[in-house]
């Protein structure tokens, strides 16, 4: 087990620190291994596929936040 302090039901409280912590991680090791370029270029060649407007919707959809807090304060 990691050294956060986690409720029995294994949340963390406000954000996920062992979640930030694997993400950089892995984001880490993408870079480390030269993948971003290639991305990059996957991206660039579905943006022109027909797939683009699904993927753009997705896009603002990602942007917009999460349906279920807006409006919401805290």
């Amino acid at each position: 087990m990691d050294d956060t302090k986690k409720t029995k039901d294994g949340v963390e409280g406000e954000g996920s620190y062992s979640g930030t912590r694997d993400y950089n991680q892995r984001t880490a090791e993408f870079i480390k291994k030269g993948k971003v370029g290639k991305a990059a270029q996957d991206a660039k060649v579905a943006m022109d596929s027909p797939e683009a407007g699904e993927l753009k919707t997705a896009e603002e959809k990602g942007k917009a936040g999460d349906p279920r807090h807006m409006g919401k304060t805290k």
